[in-house]
């Protein structure tokens, strides 16, 4: 692998397990040499590479947005293993482009290197669980590098599914998936007599297998009750509304299953389930209206009244942490957040995009911390070395949650004088709904 491809995969694992809360996987690929083309979804654009290429073991190549592929940042990209896809409005010799790419592609496979791509080829600016049709691009390139070999090495592709519990916020969840690999050796003949054909079989196959990695709901507009359901059941992959207690992994699994029961009868239960949507519409838009979240009405219900002493503790005990923390990432939460927010429109690569100048910037600022511990606190440089790799990131990670615990401080002061025992009432009997009507939540 290149060097700098090393340097990132050893760091952005460590960015990325402060980023998310937890990290889960299916059926990962152990080996580091690997001949595979990993046909992934792709619902948070600059992350969902990231979290392919650095939480698993094979190396991998992987496609990235042609238009920002040029000038010094080529070397840097070509550096990281990152390949560009040009589009029809990246210049009239785009297609000529991407047949060069595609050779390099092949030769990196060849090589025994992984490619990843994005077979939905887009990212939706509303994150919702399903998957767009897949194109054709990942399996003819599997064919192509089978025929600059003459077929003498093992090619296969694989699916993976990339399921985010929130793909835009901080401390959320990832759950990786794979399915069963796809030896393209074996297509062979019918490929050489019809090779179209078994483009298009094999890339319905893959399409198939993808949606078995992640929760897809097959009529977009029962996403919301998919989503609303889960919020009230607490099992499955909302981000703010699940049982923590539950692994993820059987949270994911029961995404999955709501899901596919969902699919099933669409035809047969299709206006009982309309009539569902419109009823946890309702109630989450009452909620919205009376700017409350379904968490509180959670507690109150299981309570009986909105608790205060959990905020206060973390309060007091976390607030020399918290500014401890506040001190190492101010230039990262005060200045980069902002700058990112404002030089990108879609907000589908914030996320991405901040953990990544973030660590750099907090990187570089933190160093600092290492001259002041040896002179002023401990006069041992593997001290001082040691903390500059834990405590800035783990300081920074309790200032978020103690400033999201004094945001939450002000909401339930309000609340305790509040009586929610209507929202209660009708959250209950929307429960019973769920329950009596769909077997798997």
């Amino acid at each position: 692998m290149r060097p700098l491809y090393l340097i990132l995969k050893i760091v952005l694992n460590f960015s990325l397990r402060i980023y998310y809360k937890r990290h889960a996987r299916v059926r990962a690929p152990k080996n580091f040499v690997n001949r595979t083309i990993y046909a992934s979804n792709h619902p948070s654009s600059f992350m969902d590479p990231l979290i392919i290429a650095v939480r698993q073991n094979p190396i991998v190549h992987f496609m990235t947005r042609g238009d920002i592929y040029k000038g010094v940042m080529k070397q840097v990209f070509w550096s990281a293993h990152m390949l560009p896809i040009y589009r029809n409005h990246d210049g009239e010799d785009a297609v000529r482009k991407n047949q060069e790419v595609f050779d390099t592609a092949a030769k990196e496979l060849r090589r025994g290197r992984g490619i990843i791509m994005f077979a939905e080829g887009f990212t939706d600016d509303k994150f919702i669980r399903r998957l767009k049709p897949v194109k054709k691009g990942s399996v003819r390139l599997g064919f192509e590098a089978l025929e600059k070999c003459n077929w003498k090495k093992e090619i296969s592709m694989q699916a993976v599914g990339l399921n985010y519990t929130n793909p835009k916020k901080f401390r959320s969840e990832i759950l990786v998936a794979y399915g069963p690999k796809i030896c393209l050796n074996d297509f062979k003949e019918v490929y050489l007599e019809n090779s179209g054909k078994t483009i298009s079989e094999i890339t319905k196959r893959i399409e198939k297998d993808m949606r078995d990695q992640i929760t897809h709901v097959d009529k977009k507009e029962w996403c919301s009750l998919h989503e609303g359901i889960m919020s009230l059941t607490r099992k499955g992959m909302n981000n703010e509304n699940k049982d923590e207690s539950i692994p993820l992994k059987k949270r994911w699994e029961y995404s999955r299953n709501l899901a596919l029961w969902m699919n099933e009868h669409e035809e047969d239960k299709e206006e009982e389930l309309d009539q569902l949507k419109e009823e946890v519409t309702g109630y989450f838009s009452l909620l919205k209206k009376s700017r409350l979240e379904e968490r509180f009405i959670y507690e109150y219900a299981t309570k009986g009244k909105i608790s205060l002493w959990k905020n206060y503790l973390l309060l007091f005990l976390g607030f020399p942490f918290a500014l401890l923390g506040l001190i190492h990432g101010a230039p990262s939460y005060f200045i980069i957040k902002p700058l990112i927010e404002k030089a990108f429109r879609r907000d589908v690569f914030w996320s991405s995009v901040k953990m990544v100048a973030g660590l750099a910037v907090a990187g570089i600022y933190n160093i600092l911390f290492i001259f002041l511990v040896y002179y002023l606190i401990y006069p041992n440089w593997w001290v001082a070395i040691g903390y500059y790799f834990v405590v800035p990131g783990v300081t920074f990670v309790i200032f978020h949650l103690w400033w999201n615990n004094f945001r939450e401080l002000k909401i339930r002061k309000i609340l305790q004088g509040k009586d929610l025992g209507k929202f209660v009432s009708r959250r209950t009997v929307l429960l019973e709904k769920i329950k009596s009507r769909i077997p798997v939540a």
